[in-house]
């Protein structure tokens, strides 16, 4: 493993209460009652359109989820690093790595600037070459679009390139891109990591951070 390519929320960060109270704050702009916080957070990793579609309910049309989306990203924008934290043994795990010189870098589905905002506000910023969100390319993961222009970037081999997220859309997103994929075993939807497993699968980054180092 050459080159570790991470989701970020559910897999860097916790983030759930952040984006619970975004996602409430545009339904109460929108007159409608809050959701539980759990059921928020099934909602979230197909990027933030996806999560306020679903959030807004099929009732909604189209114009209102627009509305609801446009002040969901801009309360979000202000309230993105209110209660969001690093997981446990990711500080260490990412200091290991950049400390043995591998090329580390994001992709999420989150917008790319929020995406920037949250890693540089959590000291991170060093860490990683590049970090790709959501509306970086014109597709989304699993789109193996992100992984391809990362590995561009590298010059390096896809055998060389994992994957690492706590869902099955970043497992499919591997397989797409023909890469390994690493799992976790926290985060928002690790239990649909049973439909679609992953190469390796962690409960806690400095695992992996062990694994890289002793095989690289």
């Amino acid at each position: 493993m050459r080159l570790l390519i991470f989701d970020l929320d559910g897999t860097l960060i916790d983030s759930k209460l952040d984006l619970a109270h975004a996602v409430n704050a545009a339904r109460a702009y929108m007159e409608m009652p809050p959701l539980d916080h759990s059921l928020i957070g099934t909602y979230v990793g197909n990027g933030a359109p996806m999560l306020v579609r679903r959030a807004m309910g099929t009732e909604a049309s189209q114009g209102e989820v627009d509305r609801a989306l446009d002040f969901f990203i801009r309360y979000y924008s202000q309230h993105c690093l209110d209660f969001t934290v690093l997981y446990p043994g990711v500080q260490e795990a990412l200091d290991r790595l950049r400390g043995a010189a591998v090329p580390m870098a994001i992709l999420t589905n989150k917008p790319v600037r929020i995406s920037h905002q949250i890693v540089n506000g959590l000291g991170l910023a060093g860490h990683f070459f590049r970090i790709y969100g959501g509306n970086s390319f014109e597709q989304k993961k699993p789109d193996p679009v992100g992984i391809d222009a990362l590995l561009e970037e590298c010059g390096l081999p896809r055998e060389s390139a994992v994957m690492v997220g706590d869902s099955a859309v970043d497992i499919r997103t591997a397989r797409n891109a023909k890469v390994q994929a690493c799992g976790v075993t926290y985060g928002f939807q690790p239990e649909s990591l049973k439909e679609t497993p992953p190469d390796i699968l962690v409960d806690d980054l400095r695992e992996l951070a062990d694994h890289v180092l002793q095989t690289s």
